[in-house]
């Protein structure tokens, strides 16, 4: 049995080149989907997997979205079912993901924006976050990466609805987590080794969900039937992993139908 995946915690400079892109993230998981086998960036750039990108940058795409995407299983094979997606939803997934594969934007976006919500006005600005990225890597980049590293966590965080705006001081918000991205996150964390618990993470924390309003909407989500008794808590989980969960709930009732399903 193969062990589970487990959140990347090693500081890495990866997203120096590669923030959300979560339009860019959809043409992966559709066209892995297709081809089902190991790709190279030089095919990808030629079939114009993303567009009129270079070989060069189709290899960081690729090599990000692996580490993104590929290390967390089966999330692919959920991701290409998922096809009426709406865009928000898409951003919001793709953040999760880049926060299980990137400590740095998990702490910035599971911690430092949670705290700077809490405050009056919540709102955060570019100098404080490049103070912060010098005190989560000991100094270990010299100013110009920190501040390049400050762009890449607001432009990302941006892009996932969680700031709005891109002129300091930045209003801070929450982006719409409908009752399919949460199930899909629960069920993406029931099969990955993290830090924290099912009702307490930074990935639920970053988008707002905690206490008792996100025990109420455990209450909504498909494949689930959450209950707490005291301090005794029960998910009831009704499909053994994410891949049974998205082709019972994202699978395409055609594509369904032809393997045996219901249309």
């Amino acid at each position: 049995m193969s062990a589970s995946p487990r959140e990347c915690t090693t500081l890495h400079t990866r997203l120096l080149k590669c923030t959300l892109e979560a339009e860019h993230s959809r043409a992966y998981w559709r066209r892995m989907a297709e081809t089902g086998t190991a790709v190279t960036a030089r095919r990808v750039q030629e079939e114009f997997w993303f567009g009129a990108r270079s070989t060069g940058r189709s290899a960081i795409l690729l090599a990000n979205f692996r580490a993104r995407f590929d290390a967390f299983p089966p999330a692919l094979d959920a991701l290409a079912l998922w096809h009426d997606m709406e865009p928000q939803t898409r951003r919001l997934l793709c953040h999760w993901h880049l926060q299980l594969s990137d400590p740095l934007y998990r702490r910035f976006t599971g911690a430092f924006l949670v705290e700077r919500r809490g405050r009056v006005p919540a709102k955060v600005s570019h100098a404080p976050v490049v103070k912060w990225v010098g005190e989560q890597s000991e100094d270990r980049w010299n100013p110009a990466t920190r501040i390049q590293f400050a762009s890449k966590l607001l432009s990302s965080a941006m892009s996932a609805g969680l700031i709005a705006g891109r002129r300091d001081p930045r209003p801070l918000t929450l982006p719409r987590v409908d009752d399919f991205a949460l199930g899909y996150l629960l069920y993406l964390l029931k099969g990955t080794l993290f830090d924290g618990s099912l009702l307490a993470n930074p990935y639920l924390d970053s988008v707002g969900l905690v206490g008792l309003d996100l025990e109420r909407r455990l209450k909504t989500v498909p494949g689930l039937r959450f209950r707490r008794q005291g301090d005794l808590v029960d998910f009831g989980w009704q499909f053994s992993d994410l891949g049974v969960w998205s082709r019972a709930f994202l699978e395409p009732p055609l594509a369904a139908a032809g393997k045996g399903g219901v249309a």
